[in-house]
């Protein structure tokens, strides 16, 4: 068993006159901030790591950070006759991978996550950011059924081949007969 008390260390160095002795007054090359920062906060939360001055939308993202876009939809639940109408607007700011070509063609599928799932297809348009589709679709299902389940959205590439290229879903539990408009974020398909 050694002794470590500092005695039994010839030649130790004592830690309280050291440079890192907190009792010690400030040495001249330490500088002292107060909580209020010298630095306006909109300054320093827009420098990147390079302590460059960016703009922060101008930084672009890579992998799964990478925005794929957003969809655009309407619900509605006419409980008179048990229908709920599902339209679909459209894609805003669509990215896809390099792989599908410059302009495939795209369409989104729909599905209704019940014990036996509903889907249904978009009819294709040419591949831009911005793409309308303005479709409504109409199944007869009781409300009771449809309060359980999600509505699950696959955006795919129908030409050079057939591939999702991102998904994005919703819970219905709170469909009414106001129908609703949402903005769902877009992203990379599940494995």
């Amino acid at each position: 068993v050694s002794d470590l008390r500092p005695s039994a260390l010839p030649g130790s160095l004592d830690v309280s006159r050291s440079m890192f002795d907190l009792r010690s007054p400030p040495h001249r090359f330490m500088k002292r901030y107060d909580s209020v920062s010298s630095v306006p906060s909109s300054t320093s939360s827009r420098k990147d790591s390079q302590g460059s001055n960016r703009s922060l939308d101008t930084i672009t993202l890579s992998g799964d950070e990478r925005d794929f876009g957003r969809l655009n939809v309407k619900l509605c639940y006419v409980s008179s006759v048990e229908q709920i109408w599902i339209t679909v607007l459209h894609c805003k700011d669509l990215s896809w991978p390099s792989s599908c070509g410059e302009n495939p063609r795209i369409c989104v599928k729909g599905i209704l996550t019940l014990p036996k799932p509903v889907h249904f297809r978009s009819s294709a348009k040419e591949g831009c950011s911005d793409i309308e589709f303005m479709e409504t679709f109409v199944f007869a299902i009781k409300l009771q059924s449809l309060q359980a389940v999600r509505l699950v959205f696959k955006i795919q590439t129908q030409t050079p081949r057939k591939k999702t290229i991102g998904e994005c879903s919703l819970a219905l539990r709170e469909l009414s007969s106001e129908e609703s408009s949402h903005w769902l974020d877009i992203s990379p398909p599940s494995k």
